[in-house]
């Protein structure tokens, strides 16, 4: 019975369908995906050890100006050029640097991240995502860095502002940098589609979940050989049913904030999630979602970039992310991202995007902050870290970057340093979407909750609980993998055995006395 496989494979997502908001990454390409921390005591032990034994080789890289990055992915030859023989001769030259990577992908990275900054291993700089800034903390896994900025970043200031700043402050303490300036409501409740496959059913909209289903259905009945959609979308589908708009305030997707009540939520006990969890049974009862929606949740990206799947969360600009590795197999296909319940109230918060931080293990923070300030000092080094020099992989037009391979995707992740100031489009992207990019933040309000950060020092046993909950009963549940009305009682009473109610009243606390600042 598939109900029962279920509770057995989605223990291999960890949290996968519920690591907060923050924007991970699947593979090599620049897709949201999430994180799993959990792991075995025998699997970690062995990790450790080799994380130690791949430590030996850089273990005093943090000398001489050289900087150690930590970075999620797959090393390629042609980054390994980059580096080497383009990008650290001008970091030499022009701030005394350079640096070198340590690559680990995508589906081990936050489990090795914990594990070498655990064991104290060399590392100067890395990545993660905003919304774990506050259990990062807790971790001792990232330094104070207020002093270091103001040291050493004069030319970062100019043109990250103190609002963004402030989404990586703790306890009044400047933590991490959240290092994506730009256009930021709504993040992850949009939803990606094919546009073409959208068109050709005689469709041309997406602004409800009943629009998908319809999409689904008409792909289903005259494209057979397509796949259906490559992700259940929760985060989309709640926003579609909430009454309210609902932001993630702590560890997972456990808790959430009304913006209009100012309150803290069970989000598995909210109407929201019961509609979401319904909704996708019946695309499950209707044939339209796979197995692997749920055994296999985090390749969604990589799914949708096979050509043969209808949509995958979005965010604005998501298409012009994945474009060039779906057409690499599906060369016809058009992408556009839609915002479900568009005339609900957009907020601007700090759940999502990325943060940049400098571990205890730093052997060279100052040349850190001294690499991301020349990164950011202008737009010719912000584009040179991302493309390389003008005139190898493009050049500049009419103020568009044009791509001598349309394929080719950059050095570093734009997603990881985008800024708003030096943020220039390739020359194949949409004057409408330009325009709609510029504006999309107009008219949006500002989370009452932007600058919140959730301490889990006192609860963190419930909090484990909890997760352990979350995994085992509730990820099949909102995937719709099993059915909702046979399960979802009992999955409550272990959520309440586990202590959801003193982990809320903990936010709730917080939150009071964060209004009252």
């Amino acid at each position: 019975m598939k109900k029962v496989l279920s509770l057995m494979l989605v223990l291999s997502l960890g949290v996968s369908c519920f690591a907060g908001c923050g924007e991970k990454k699947t593979d090599e390409s620049s897709e949201p995906a999430v994180s799993t921390e959990e792991s075995t005591e025998e699997s970690t032990e062995e990790s450790t050890e080799e994380s130690v034994e791949a430590s030996s080789e850089t273990e005093e890289v943090g000398d001489n100006g050289n900087v150690v990055i930590l970075y999620p992915g797959e090393e390629t030859d042609a980054m390994a050029n980059f580096i080497n023989n383009q990008l650290n001769p001008k970091l030499k030259e022009e701030a005394g640097l350079t640096v070198e990577l340590i690559y680990k992908g995508w589906d081990q990275y936050w489990e090795q991240k914990d594990i070498m900054l655990a064991a104290g291993q060399t590392i100067d700089l890395y990545w993660d995502g905003l919304p774990d800034i506050s259990s990062m903390v807790n971790k001792s896994q990232c330094q104070p860095l207020d002093d270091l900025i103001k040291e050493n970043c004069p030319d970062m200031l100019k043109v990250i502002p103190e609002s963004q700043l402030a989404g990586g402050v703790v306890n009044g303490v400047q933590y991490g940098i959240p290092s994506a300036y730009a256009p930021s409501s709504c993040m992850y409740q949009l939803v990606c589609v094919r546009q073409d496959i959208l068109d050709a059913v005689g469709m041309d909209k997406i602004e409800t979940a009943d629009d998908l289903k319809e999409f689904a259905e008409k792909a289903a009945d005259q494209f057979p050989d397509l796949k259906g959609p490559a992700d259940i979308i929760f985060k989309p589908l709640t926003r579609n049913f909430a009454d309210e708009q609902l932001t993630w305030i702590a560890y997972g997707d456990s808790v959430v904030f009304g913006e209009e009540s100012k309150k803290a939520y069970s989000y598995f006990e909210t109407d929201a999630f019961k509609e979401v969890a319904k909704f996708n049974e019946s695309m499950y009862a209707a044939g339209l979602y796979k197995d692997e929606l749920t055994t296999n949740y985090n390749e969604r990206d990589s799914r949708m970039q096979q050509g043969t799947y209808l949509w995958v969360e979005g965010s604005l600009g998501k298409e012009n992310e994945i474009k060039a590795s779906v057409k690499s197999n599906a060369p016809e296909a058009e992408l556009k991202s839609y915002l479900l319940n568009p005339t609900a109230d957009k907020y601007i918060t700090a759940c999502g995007g990325e943060v940049l931080c400098v571990p205890y293990s730093a052997a060279n923070p100052e040349g850190a902050m001294k690499f991301l300030n020349w990164l950011y000092k202008s737009q010719e080094n912000y584009l040179f870290a991302l493309y390389g020099p003008e005139g190898d992989n493009y050049t500049i037009e009419d103020g568009r970057i044009s791509l001598k391979d349309p394929s080719f995707e950059g050095y570093f992740y734009e997603w990881m340093f985008r800024n708003a100031n030096y943020t220039m489009f390739t020359s194949d992207v949409s004057d409408d979407f330009i325009k709609t990019y510029e504006s999309w933040d107009d008219g949006a309000k500002t989370s009452s909750v932007i600058s919140f950060h959730f301490d889990n020092s006192n609860v963190q046993e419930i909090e484990t609980a909890i997760t352990e909950v979350v995994n085992q009963y509730f990820t099949p549940i909102e995937c719709g993998y099993v059915s909702f009305d046979e399960n979802y009682d009992a999955a409550v009473a272990k959520l309440k055995e586990a202590g959801i109610d003193e982990y809320v009243a903990e936010v709730q606390r917080q939150l009071d006395e964060y209004f009252a600042q």
